[in-house]
């Protein structure tokens, strides 16, 4: 029987020593030129201290001039090399392996961040009031973004990290690409799912033929993105099996976009009380991965309900990331059985408010920045404010982010 505690070697030969990992959360401690500095250091410092299996990084640009939210760190070339070898040598001197989240946010961009349209497979905005329409990109545009994936995932070899993961969900561009919502194109990138899903396969294969054999290759992958005539499971699961086909190294599930968030902590009780919350849709489809390992975010708290998962075989690697915003050391205390439970602190709003906001939305705004800015301290060199209250958060994230704070923003779990 699998447990917690088992390594898992991955088909790159890269072995994870145990099936916790600390999944992604956008950390937004991205220098001036969006570079990481000793703050990103101190927080992943901590972090491999703290018994997990691996480490993914959260939302590393592969374009400058195109940033999901101000902070943002991004590789484009070996300009900040130094600064990044450091970042992955935090990590690598306590002997836990790390991946870099390379993203793009297309239509997601932030507008106070980029100054102009974001782009976008097809001209589709958002959903919400005031959002800008993008532009559509052109046949050169996308193969020069997927040049930049691969070139990135290049500079991560060089400065020492293990591996990269290509962000394919919670709307980013990749997600919008596989989405018949917001790919409307008629070319060789759309049509239909199998031209649909060709801007993922190529970001994959280019970044393969950039990278040594035994450096891993990952994928975050939506479910669903759950929205009426969007990406839907049967064409996730094709998703699946057409990656499993290539040189794979993990597949990560989640699910939801901006517009129909689903990885936020914002589900439904009877949602959360069942844990995972995309646990069903690992299971089925454990077939369609073949021999790649899976990994499952999104609402894991308590050590019986993570060794479950894994002894049952119903994914490989449990990923944990909210609960390592207050608690870094989260992995050691349940491989350790220090702890049954991990806790996350959930903010609330003034019931009366609802008559005239969406509550819902400002509390997993406001959720999302109390987390963000629990990362904040710990890359201060400080240690987490559980007391740190909604004023607190709330003027936090206007100079963080300005007009655009009251938009749902990207998840963490």
């Amino acid at each position: 029987m699998t447990t917690l505690h088992d390594p898992l070697p991955l088909p790159c030969g890269l072995v994870l020593p145990n099936r916790i990992m600390k999944a992604a959360m956008s950390e937004a401690l991205g220098g001036r030129r969006n570079e990481p500095d000793d703050r990103i250091e101190r927080l992943y410092r901590r972090w491999a201290h703290g018994g997990y299996g691996l480490l993914v990084t959260g939302n590393v640009m592969v374009d400058r001039r195109q940033l999901g939210e101000p902070g943002n760190i991004a590789i484009e070339d070996e300009r900040d090399l130094a600064a990044l070898t450091a970042w992955a040598k935090a990590t690598k001197d306590a002997g836990v392996p790390i991946v870099v989240q390379l993203n793009h946010p297309g239509r997601q961009a932030n507008p106070l961040s980029i100054g102009h349209t974001p782009v976008a497979p097809s001209a589709v905005g958002l959903d919400f009031p005031g959002a800008t329409t993008p532009r559509a990109l052109t046949g050169a545009e996308i193969e020069d973004i997927v040049d930049r994936f691969a070139s990135a995932a290049a500079v991560c070899e060089t400065a020492g990290f293990d591996g990269v993961q290509i962000h394919a969900a919670h709307g980013y561009l990749v997600t919008q690409f596989l989405s018949p919502l917001t790919n409307r194109r008629t070319d060789e990138w759309g049509g239909d799912p199998a031209r649909r899903m060709r801007f993922l396969l190529e970001i994959v294969r280019r970044i393969r033929a950039r990278v040594s054999p035994g450096f891993a290759v990952t994928v975050k992958l939506n479910s669903a993105d759950f929205q009426r005539g969007g990406f839907t499971e049967d064409e996730s699961r094709a998703v699946v099996a057409s990656l499993a086909g290539e040189a794979v190294d993990l597949i990560e599930i989640s699910g939801g976009t901006y517009e129909s968030p689903a990885m936020d902590g914002s589900s439904a009780a009877s949602t959360r009380a069942r844990e995972a919350y995309f646990l069903d849709y690992a299971r089925s489809v454990r077939a369609a991965a073949g021999a790649v390992p899976l990994a499952v975010t999104g609402g894991f708290r308590t050590r019986a309900g993570m060794a479950s998962a894994v002894e049952a075989g119903e994914c490989d690697v449990v990923g944990i990331a909210r609960p390592t915003a207050t608690r870094p050391e989260a992995a050691d205390a349940i491989l350790t059985g220090t702890a049954d439970t991990l806790t996350v602190t959930e903010l609330t709003l003034p019931r009366l408010l609802g008559r005239v906001v969406d509550t819902k939305a400002l509390t997993g705004v406001l959720n999302l920045g109390w987390n963000a800015d629990q990362l904040h301290r710990i890359g201060n060199g400080l240690q987490p404010d559980l007391d740190r209250g909604r004023l607190a958060t709330a003027v936090a994230l206007l100079r963080r982010n300005g007009r655009v704070t009251l938009r749902p923003k990207r998840g963490i779990r």
